[in-house]
């Protein structure tokens, strides 16, 4: 067996490299993608053949290399089924295995609570546990989902369950700590070793902790394995597995979510921004944003529109139309199914997106 933890000193991103030497077959978990340099010579170095690329959770505080990873060494993307990134190989799900060779296995154990979609993985006596498990500490429950007593069932249920000789591995750490034990997080944890449920939400609760400084960047990208997210979705070449089975091109699956949806086009929705039953909004990027955007658009970015949706009074209307737009419309066609699956009656994509929007209106 091979086993390498890496360390990315700008986030602070614990990386996990695991392989089986027999088959040369070997898994990453939680890539960065300004080391991708590093990874791929250390598996050159050591004659491995990377098969999968596994994240935790979508990051908020950097953007993944599993994108890359798979256009340089076609490997396999791995994302929970929970975090909305349909672009991802594989939608991860409990108890999913990983298979290195005839020998390995890496194992899903869902925990969320840090994110909706939060995993993590156990491969013989070590787990690695994201940002769910911290060492001395967890990761905050403010954002993308997060639930401060989702967290606490997680870690205390399930984490907390198995062997205390379990060695813990994280996916960060500030103060030069590298890998602990889960006897060790039970008893010296703590946010975790004398708080109750109760107390622990609380606690949780009244962080007040600044807002990630990569999140509008980072959680949108890393949707889309940390490729550009038009690029991803125009990259014909690479093949995309969803949950029916079957294997797409990102364009066949675009065309597919469009066939499921209902969109809109610029000058109908010129004809309705004053109207008091439509509500517009731009999933764009800041920069995007900042440049120019439709005149009464709320701007809410695709990487935190299904969190803060709720914060805008007039979707709670079933009735209101919802009007989604994006640089081209590709993005906000997947935004409109991903809405659509949280239940909201009335989603429309604006085709063509502001690009459309710009050429049917020549004096912006």
């Amino acid at each position: 067996m091979f086993f390498r933890q890496l360390f990315d000193k700008e986030s602070s991103t614990l990386t996990y490299v695991i392989a089986d030497l027999k088959s040369s077959e070997a898994a990453i978990i939680d890539p960065v993608k300004s080391e991708i340099e590093t990874y791929i010579t250390l598996l050159a170095e050591y004659g491995l053949s990377l098969k999968f690329s596994l994240e935790t959770h979508v990051h908020a505080d950097h953007i993944t290399a599993s994108g890359l990873l798979r256009q340089r060494l076609n490997c396999q993307t791995g994302v929970s089924q929970a975090c909305d990134a349909k672009l991802a190989d594989i939608q991860i799900r409990e108890c999913d295995k990983f298979r290195l060779g005839d020998n390995e296995a890496i194992t899903a154990i869902a925990t969320p609570g840090h994110t909706a979609g939060s995993m993590s993985f156990i491969w013989r006596d070590k787990l690695f546990t994201g940002d769910s498990l911290l060492i001395n500490g967890c990761g905050r429950t403010d954002f993308q989902g997060g639930d401060a007593g989702t967290l606490y069932d997680s870690i205390t249920q399930k984490l907390f369950s198995l062997p205390d000789e379990t060695l813990v591995y994280p996916g960060h750490d500030y103060k030069g700590f590298r890998v602990s034990s889960i006897l060790q997080e039970k008893q010296l944890n703590p946010r975790l070793s004398t708080n109750s449920r109760e107390e622990f939400i609380t606690m949780m609760n009244n962080l007040d902790l600044p807002k990630p400084r990569l999140i509008d960047i980072a959680v949108p990208a890393n949707r889309y394995c940390g490729i550009d997210e038009d690029d991803a979705i125009q990259a014909s070449d690479v093949n995309l597995s969803i949950n029916t089975g079957r294997l797409l091109t990102s364009n066949q699956l675009v065309a597919q979510i469009k066939t499921e949806i209902s969109e809109i086009t610029p000058s109908d929705v010129e004809s309705m921004l004053n109207q008091d039953d439509v509500i517009l909004i731009d999933i764009r990027e800041p920069n995007e944003y900042e440049e120019s955007a439709i005149p009464n658009a709320h701007f809410l970015p695709r990487g935190v529109l299904e969190f803060k949706i709720l914060e805008l009074e007039k979707v709670l209307n079933p009735q209101n139309k919802i009007i989604l737009y994006c640089r081209s419309g590709n993005r906000s066609a997947l935004a409109a199914a991903s809405l659509t699956k949280m239940g909201f009656r009335n989603v429309l994509s604006m085709s063509g997106g502001y690009e459309a929007w710009k050429e049917s209106n020549p004096a912006l």
